[in-house]
């Protein structure tokens, strides 16, 4: 009797984690345990470049510690994406705090994410940089499930787990 081998994550498979990112400090950033696992879509870009690559080839049930650069990870922390706006750039019946995320346009008319550092009056300090720019990023990880993505996932680039999509 032929045995199957086990499947291993490819370009076009969803694949389920659960995931602790640590500092190299061994300060926790952000975990899945305890919540739901993550679920994503191999090859479309949807986790960091350096675990996606880390993740490759693997199966389900394999446990693996993987340590990535700022380069593969969220990128070296740019100076220049630090600016000072007005506090009126910003709704006025919004109370802004310092880590709050906006979407914003930059002068291209090109998206982009920026994040409150600090509120100081009529002057908001702004960064382009995502808050993890410039560290490295300590994952332990478990996979947990692997499946081939539906052509409608393929499509649209993500996952869409049980029941279908309900995002657009």
């Amino acid at each position: 009797m032929a045995s199957t081998a086990p499947q291993r994550i490819a370009d076009g498979k969803v694949v389920t984690i659960h995931y602790t990112l640590t500092s190299e400090s061994g300060e926790t950033l952000d975990s899945s345990r305890g919540q739901d696992p993550l679920e994503y879509l191999h090859g479309a870009k949807n986790i960091v470049p350096g675990l996606e690559k880390e993740l490759l080839g693997k199966a389900a049930g394999e446990n693996f510690a993987v340590r990535v650069a700022p380069e593969e990870g969220y990128g070296a922390h740019d100076p220049k994406g630090i600016q000072r706006v007005p506090r009126d750039a910003f709704p006025e019946d919004i109370e802004l705090e310092p880590g709050m995320q906006f979407s914003a346009e930059d002068e291209s008319g090109r998206g982009v994410t920026i994040w409150i550092q600090s509120v100081e009056g009529a002057v908001v300090t702004i960064d382009q940089n995502h808050p993890l720019a410039g560290q490295v990023l300590c994952f332990d990880v478990s996979v947990e499930k692997i499946r081939d993505a539906t052509l409608e996932e393929l499509s649209h680039g993500h996952p869409h787990g049980p029941g279908g999509h309900h995002h657009h």
